[in-house]
């Protein structure tokens, strides 16, 4: 098991009970299958720059750094260069510029050398990668096995044709090419999700070959549906048996089906197996059960291949009239869109940090994630399977015209077929994707070859999967002057759910045309939470709103910026040296941000919470971005401002709210939807405390403080988990806070943190949340920022203690143990 990834180990654990179980109730002897899938990270050879010959099998790579995937090279150091701007991964010689991060692309080889033992011997070997970045061509022992343009969608090679007898050593060489603008946010580059080496009979279960659906949900009972493909490699003829055993979420055996065939002679085969299940446990948010088909497949009396298909019974319905219905029950979509990348680790698919990412959504109120704009990795679908959490899943970002030079709109024609299907075919059995999304503000999206391709597009996903909508998110035609929204709704009425990116304001109108249409807020600005929030609780065929973003993201540097200048004027933009978007509800070390607490607020999360405005100093204006927020703090500590006004923002549901400031009353406002849910006062700053009090019948109902803090004294370290796996995708997210002596902690406390990382781990990344503090994710140095900042741990692959000690200038330092086992 040492060679398995983290969420492998997870489904390892689940199945085996299964196996077991399969001995009680079979008397014959039967194979093992748990090498069916293996894990291929592990042992790659690298090198950084064009390396003519490496795809051949006997060239040197002695020299290259050895290293285990995932990987992403634009998110490492690079080497300084004089007279260059160039700090940690950025570089002002960037292709992509701030779009991308500021960060480098370029060319990138990889090598594995293997050797398959006698039991591979006359068995069928491909290769699956589940994302490249991109335009990769894959070699197995100087064979080209194809190209792959597209980063984000999976992809297989049958290796059998071309390798070496069992016991003899077989190299696979990759080539990365990841050059121009390409991307209009940060891509990472590299082998950045996870490689398994699939090893079966000639007769088998092919790559995502089965399809599990609930076709009838009840509290009651249930139909499991199975579509399940044989694929015959020989030329043998004999008596196929498919037998699918369900097993409950609590290891139970609960019913099983038989299909046979005689003869089975052809090459491939496809059946389907129905299930009645009775007291079904049901797939839901709040409780996210997970049941597995375990499908085996004989042939003439022997086992040649057994597979686990991991399912969730539950139902969807969408109509104008009832919204969205998740088992009978009407959910209104909270949603936020989300990048792919994990912050300071890159676009690196580390699967806990995949995992962190969606519970992060959860615990901060999100109950649906929108892929921003493409595919995401299948431990992310998995994290969201497991945690409850709805997707939409989108697959383009342009289709046949460009957004930049070199993009995908190259590769469109040619690759969109494939591409779409290998998107839906790897996440179709994943309870959580409830509607597909065919492209994001698309240009051609109205013309009549955005109408064809939209029917293209939406026929290649029902010929796969009928079971869910199909969506696009379309917005205002700034990108074409002297059109209105009227032109959209031809593009609109071939939606099943018609996706609108920043147009609350044309619901209403849009339902008088077409009563029948369900709506959806693909994406909104923050600033905007309210507005959208108030008309999904109002129309049921506004389905819900999908915030840009949840969770800060590298790339598409400051969009969400608050400026201070001395004239009137919003910033697209800010360049160098910005780096992360800045306009998550959510920071980059997943920190909440001020717009998060209106959320809260917004949605009914909370029912009272305060924001204190940063001093604007004389003569400068504060200018926010569409997508930004205004200087918003958790915060009275503001020495130097004595006697300054400060706006300060009670967010609530409650109808009035006083406030005082060291037990004198500055005021009492009303609170209601005119007002946005927010009172608004003006403050002489004076330190001590600040008590907002929500009222109701004139009695004080709750209450929220802000107190000014004491001076930097400590350091808070606090794990995320304090126990963690040996393997090498598990991660301990260790939060850093700047405390006063009695343990508060100082929102103004910007220092600088040094860290020494000893035992069995090391130092995956640092981060502060920061989004123009330009530096090392790799060195262990950082600066707090708001009192914060955040180091990641990750293990060796040995049992220990990992044992991380932080200190900064001017106080002691802190130390905390983290376990692997």
């Amino acid at each position: 098991m040492k060679n398995m990834s983290f969420t492998n180990r997870l489904q390892l654990q689940q199945i085996l009970p299964l196996l077991v179980l399969f001995v009680l109730v079979s008397c014959q002897s039967k194979p093992d299958f748990t090498d069916r899938e293996q894990n291929f990270d592990s042992g790659w050879k690298f090198k950084l720059g064009d390396a003519s010959g490496a795809e051949t099998a006997t060239f040197d790579d002695s020299q290259w750094r050895q290293l285990d995937l995932p990987h992403d090279w634009s998110i490492e150091d690079l080497p300084t260069a004089e007279g260059k701007n160039k700090i940690g991964p950025f570089s002002e010689d960037s292709e992509g510029k701030g779009a991308t991060g500021n960060v480098m692309g370029g060319t990138g080889w990889y090598r594995k050398t293997f050797t398959l033992d006698k039991s591979s011997a006359g068995k069928k070997v491909q290769i699956l990668f589940d994302g490249v970045y991109m335009n990769s061509e894959v070699w197995i022992n100087g064979q080209s096995l194809g190209v792959h343009p597209y980063g984000y969608t999976p992809f297989y090679y049958d290796l059998t044709p071309y390798l070496n007898p069992s016991g003899e050593k077989n190299t696979l060489a990759v080539k990365v090419n990841n050059h121009g603008k390409n991307s209009r946010w940060y891509s990472g580059s590299g082998i950045y999700r996870h490689v398994d080496l699939i090893v079966t009979e000639k007769i088998h279960l092919p790559v995502w070959g089965i399809f599990v659906t609930t076709p009838e949900v009840s509290a009651e009972k249930a139909l499991v549906k199975l579509n399940i493909k044989v694929i015959n490699d020989t030329k043998a003829k004999g008596k196929l048996e498919i037998t699918t055993h369900l097993i409950s979420p609590k290891g139970q055996l609960k019913t099983e089906a038989k299909t046979t065939v005689r003869p089975f002679e052809d090459q491939s085969l496809d059946t389907e197996q129905i299930f009645e299940l009775v007291n079904p446990e049901l797939w839901s948010i709040d409780s996210p059960t997970l049941y597995q088909a375990v499908t085996e497949v004989s042939f003439d009396g022997k086992v040649v291949d057994q597979q686990s298909t991991t399912f969730g019974i539950r139902s969807i319905e969408f109509s104008a009239e009832k919204g969205f219905l998740l088992n009978g029950e009407n959910v209104l979509l909270k949603g936020g869109c989300l990048h792919h990348d994990n912050g300071p680790l890159g676009a690196a698919t580390i699967d806990r940090a995949e995992e962190r990412r969606v519970e992060l959504m959860k615990k901060f109120g999100f109950n649906a994630i929108r892929t921003s704009h493409n595919p995401p990795s299948r431990q992310f679908l998995d994290a969201c399977d497991r945690l409850g959490v709805l997707v939409l899943d989108e697959s383009f970002d342009q289709w046949q015209r460009p957004k930049n030079p070199q993009d995908y709109n190259l590769y469109f024609d040619e690759w969109h077929q494939r591409d779409l299907e290998a998107m839906v075919l790897r996440d179709r059995n994943h309870p959580s994707v409830i509607i597909w999304s065919i492209g994001n503000e698309i240009n051609e999206r109205a013309d009549s070859s955005g109408l064809e391709i939209t029917k293209k597009l939406s026929t290649i996903i029902k010929n796969i999967d009928h079971s869910r909508p199909v969506t696009a998110a379309l917005c205002a035609f700034w990108d074409q002057k002297g059109k209105t929204w009227e032109y959209a709704q031809p593009a609109l009425e071939l939606l099943d759910v018609a996706g609108y990116n920043y147009l609350w304001g044309e619901y209403e109108n849009d339902h008088k045309i077409a009563p029948e249409r369900m709506m959806i807020g693909t994406e909104s600005f923050p600033k905007e939470a309210f507005e959208n929030w108030q008309i999904v609780e109002k129309h049921p065929f506004v389905l819900g709103d999908f915030v840009w973003t949840s969770m800060d993201y590298l790339g598409e540097s400051g969009i969400g910026n608050a400026l201070l200048n001395k004239d009137k004027k919003v910033v697209f933009a800010p360049g160098w040296p910005w780096y992360n978007a800045y306009c998550g509800d959510i920071d980059i070390c997943g920190f909440k941000k001020p717009q998060s607490y209106y959320r809260d607020v917004v949605w009914k999360i909370s029912n009272l919470e305060m924001a204190v405005h940063a001093p604007v100093p004389a003569g400068l204006i504060e200018n926010v971005s569409l997508w930004g927020w205004p200087d918003e703090q958790q915060n009275w500590n503001w020495t130097g401002n004595e006697g300054q006004k400060l706006q300060v923002n009670v967010y609530s549901n409650y109808t009035e709210i006083r406030l005082e400031l060291n037990g004198k009353v500055i005021g009492t406002k009303p609170v209601s939807a005119e007002t946005k849910l927010t009172a608004t006062f003006e403050v002489p700053y004076e330190a001590g405390e600040l008590k907002a009090i929500a009222l109701k019948d004139g009695k004080e109902v709750e209450t929220k403080i802000l107190k000014t803090t004491g001076k930097p004294a400590k350091i808070r370290l606090t794990a995320d988990r304090s126990e963690i796996k040996t393997d090498r995708n598990d991660l301990s997210y260790v939060t850093v806070e700047i405390t006063d002596d009695t343990g508060n902690l100082v929102p103004d406390a910007n220092l600088p943190v040094q860290f020494t990382v000893e035992g069995a781990g090391e130092l995956a990344a640092v981060e502060n949340g920061n989004p123009k503090d330009m530096k090392s994710f790799r060195q262990p140095l950082v600066n707090s920022f708001k009192g914060k900042c955040l180091i990641i741990l990750r293990p060796t692959g040995v049992s220990g203690e990992i044992k991380l000690k932080a200190e900064s200038v001017g106080f002691g330092g802190s130390e905390l143990v983290v376990t692997t086992k």
